[in-house]
């Protein structure tokens, strides 16, 4: 159908949003934040499974008969779901993720931001309401195929909605466009998770545990919100630049290409294949931490976190338990929020000490506070401990935001969108690497009878390994052939039928006007509501 028979069709059409000279490109990073605080709920929702678990009797769960496997599980309507059944939910997130930005972010490129942004609102939060569906008839097939695989969906393609875009609009300062919208992503938990809790305490009854509710409810604010940022996007028109910034001279920054590299190339060079190395690497050990912060805090440290420094985590008692666990609940916090500043953070000094350096320090600081974590812990150093993993998180943040800004220093500007989403499979293989690794890890060291203090010993000199092997496969990032670049004639071509042939003019817009003031207030209230429900948490952890 003819976009101009369709409305909605030509609304989202990519040369629909070609912005005009006066544009204000800081108008851009609110709507790429707008869609990456909602779908970055996919790091909060554990807060779901414990409810689930107990869904039909509302106080305790309900055990499905002895010799039950899963595959009944996804059926069964009788029983309740177990907390492992539940968390296939983000296993799910992640490998759809990966897949989603691999196979459709050569379309995103076509279509446009805003399209890919719709796209991604009407997946995410139809596979919220579908899931809402599977719950309240207490089927786990739907919640898994709903809020799983339709869902993950929908965070790929938000994920990587913005990210071209910001990178053409801020030619200046890539690492610090990408990493504004990127820290959505990591802030998006924060937000939603003390969200969820409070709706799931007002929906719930002596019949329902309110989960169901607050999908729904969660589903819709969330499309209202990515469709405002969706249709806040706009795209620079081609040959546009900042007013008063010149390009860097060719050969000025050799890390720094001025040719461009087609979708189909990039696959087939070392560089690539080196970034997603890089990448997979320092988030296999990130996300591995991420998986178990509250049970390592608890187990490392024991009675020391409630004032009874000796007293084993095994040798509790129940409410003791309970209090620590509230304790590192600060501690998760507290590690979100050093994620989230991380990737504003890091990503903005990249743009000064360059992409292949900033990972560099990555490694080779994560090598040393990894390997240095049961030392602070076996010296009873709770704050030391702490701290290490504080900066490991913002790294594991940081190497999120600096990515997109390292494949558009490689491979140029034209198909960042698309070869960030194929470099994207590095996080779905992280997201099974590392939880896995950390997770088995500590059952064989218990099952050995090794004391729950040094069960994650031997763990972080692992993750110390990965790390390693990211360090050298960081070397492999060198500047391309020439061989690889598209030539003048292929990428006007490109960018004709794309965008059209308009040249984009430099005009000095001021940063500050009263939409883009409006536009940051919008996504600020709520980043700093979730900061004040974190460090109310946090305040436990060091009280």
């Amino acid at each position: 159908m003819n976009s101009a028979n369709a409305p909605l069709g030509g609304l989202l059409d990519r040369d629909r949003i070609v912005a005009k000279p006066d544009f204000n490109r800081w108008l851009v990073p609110p709507a790429a934040l707008a869609i990456h605080l909602c779908i970055g709920m996919a790091y909060g929702f554990s807060v779901f499974w414990l409810p689930l678990s107990h869904a039909i009797d509302g106080s305790k769960a309900v055990a499905c008969p002895a010799g039950s496997g899963l595959a009944s599980a996804l059926f069964a309507t009788g029983c309740d779901w177990t907390v492992p059944d539940l968390n296939w939910v983000f296993t799910l997130f992640i490998f759809f993720l990966g897949v989603a930005a691999a196979l459709w972010g050569g379309w995103l490129e076509k279509a446009g931001p805003r399209k890919a942004g719709f796209v991604a609102a009407l997946c995410w939060s139809g596979g919220l309401i579908l899931g809402a569906v599977g719950i309240l008839v207490h089927q786990l097939w739907i919640l898994w195929l709903g809020t799983g695989v339709l869902g993950g969906v929908g965070l790929g393609l938000g994920y990587i909605s913005p990210v071209s875009t910001l990178i053409k609009w801020f030619p200046d300062r890539r690492g610090m466009a990408t990493g504004m919208a990127i820290m959505g992503f990591g802030g998006g938990a924060m937000i939603g998770a003390p969200m969820a809790q409070m709706l799931m305490a007002h929906f719930r009854t002596a019949t329902s545990v309110g989960v169901w509710q607050t999908f729904a409810i969660m589903g819709l604010i969330y499309f209202v919100f990515m469709t405002a940022g969706a249709f806040g996007y706009r795209v620079p028109a081609n040959g546009w630049r900042p007013a008063g910034w010149t390009p860097p001279a060719p050969g000025a920054n050799a890390m720094i290409t001025h040719g461009q590299v087609h979708l189909r190339d990039a696959h087939k060079t070392v560089a690539f294949w080196g970034i997603w190395l890089v990448l997979c690497l320092n988030v296999s050990a990130g996300i591995g931490v991420i998986s178990m912060a509250s049970p390592m805090l608890q187990e490392i440290f024991g009675g020391s976190l409630i004032g009874q420094p000796g007293v084993a985590f095994t040798a509790l008692t129940d409410p003791q338990r309970m209090a620590i666990a509230g304790i590192a609940a600060g501690f998760a916090g507290l590690l979100s929020l050093f994620n989230i500043g991380g990737r504003f953070f890091w990503a903005s000094l990249s743009d000064k000490i360059g992409r292949k350096s900033t990972y560099f320090v990555f490694f080779l600081l994560g090598i040393a506070m990894y390997a240095a974590a049961p030392w602070a812990a076996h010296h009873g150093s709770k704050a030391l401990f702490v701290a290490f993993f504080c900066v490991i998180l913002s790294m594991y943040g940081g190497s999120f935001a600096t990515a997109p800004a390292y494949l558009a220093d490689i491979f140029g500007t034209q198909f960042v969108g698309a070869i960030h989403g194929r470099l994207l499979t590095a996080w779905s293989t992280a997201g099974i690497i590392g939880p896995v690794l950390v997770g088995y890890m500590r059952q064989a060291a218990i099952s050995t009878g090794v004391a729950r203090a040094s069960v994650y010993d031997v763990t972080m000199y692992l993750l110390a390994g990965l790390l390693i092997i990211g360090l050298a496969a960081n070397l492999l990032v060198r500047p391309l052939a020439p061989k690889w670049f598209m030539s003048d004639a292929e990428l006007a071509s490109l960018q004709g039928a794309k965008v059209g042939t308009s040249i984009g003019t430099s005009v000095a817009v001021p940063a500050f006007s009263l939409a883009s003031v409006l536009a940051w207030v919008a996504v600020g209230i709520p980043i700093l509501w979730g900061i004040e429900m974190t460090l109310a948490k946090v305040a436990a952890l060091f009280g």
